[in-house]
């Protein structure tokens, strides 16, 4: 391919960086790159492109490494394996130079042609721009239904506002992006994190497409991690929850001895040991659930207590 002149571009200190995680998007990457740098260059100062190849199995890091040589601009990091799509997220911003740095999916569901509204905000003084969803174009019932549960799930467990039906498209101002660098937690929701920081911050309603090409990479498993890893990371009310249920159940129990106790002198009507061992299984299978829970919480401080970096890049094309 030949080399873009670009005036230099990628020795400029950009303005804008726009930070696009990558996973087996090899049909969509250069349709991406085409509509983002039309946008980019319509409004005219300068900017990075920063593309994470989050351990791609197809060839969307041969199209990255395409780009990288065509346009200085675009800067590639080539993780040594699938880390994630928040940890790559986080990479991106490790390496972003600009004033601004505008996160986007790579699979054009979120519209580069909606930056530029991001852009006039933080102009204004936003420091933090999230686009929000009106309309989700191609997306199931279930798929709806759930995100709405969700987001109101989080709002009235934690103490922080997670603004309703947005992701991670959005763009920080660099104080932001300072402030959340500093933070090295494994399991991450960004877009939780980006609420925690406080600042500024304003929405733009947007219309979400369908995918360009290709599978979605949340599939309903990944799904319920992600949810997880929300919860733990911001509430500790599943922990409050079992406490409170133990002691409820440690006083229906108390009571239910005394009313076994009374029935069985007056009347002998507890005979067999059918219910007691009915109790025994709803009370193990109620102690096993808990004790999930609370494994969940231990399994997330021993990610953090080993202290492994967020990430290892086998490439950094800059």
């Amino acid at each position: 391919m030949d080399k873009l002149e670009t005036g230099g571009a990628s020795t400029i200190q950009p303005t804008f960086s726009i930070v696009a995680p990558v996973f087996n998007e090899e049909e969509t990457l250069p349709h991406f790159y085409r509509r983002v740098i039309e946008v980019m260059e319509g409004i005219g100062d300068p900017f990075e492109l920063i593309l994470i190849n989050d351990g791609s199995r197809d060839g969307s890091f041969r199209t990255m490494h395409e780009l990288h040589t065509r346009d200085p601009r675009v800067r590639v990091i080539d993780f040594s394996r699938n880390f994630g799509h928040q940890i790559a997220i986080s990479a991106g911003l490790d390496h972003a130079r600009g004033a601004a740095v505008i996160i986007i999916d790579s699979d054009l569901q979120d519209p580069p042609e909606v930056i530029p509204q991001l852009i006039v905000r933080w102009q204004d003084g936003a420091e933090v721009v999230y686009a929000q969803r009106n309309r989700r174009k191609g997306e199931t019932k279930f798929k709806l239904m759930s995100a709405a549960i969700f987001y109101r799930l989080m709002t009235r467990i934690t103490s922080i506002s997670i603004p309703h039906d947005t992701g991670d498209f959005r763009l920080l101002d660099r104080r932001v992006v300072d402030a959340l660098v500093k933070m090295r937690e494994h399991h991450r929701f960004m877009r939780g994190l980006s609420a925690w920081v406080g600042f500024r911050q304003e929405a733009v309603l947007y219309e979400r497409q369908e995918r360009f090409a290709g599978s979605t990479k949340y599939p309903l498993f990944k799904m319920i991690g992600f949810s997880l890893d929300a919860i733990t990371s911001f509430s500790h009310l599943p922990l409050e929850l079992a406490t409170s249920f133990g002691f409820v159940l440690a006083a229906i129990s108390l009571v239910g001895i005394v009313i076994a106790a009374l029935l069985r002198i007056f009347t002998g009507a507890i005979v067999g040991q059918a219910s007691t061992l009915i109790l025994v299984l709803f009370l193990g299978g109620i102690q096993l659930i808990f004790l999930g829970i609370i494994g969940e919480y231990l399994g997330r401080i021993y990610d953090e207590v080993r202290a492994r970096p967020l990430y290892i890049a086998r490439e950094v094309l800059d």
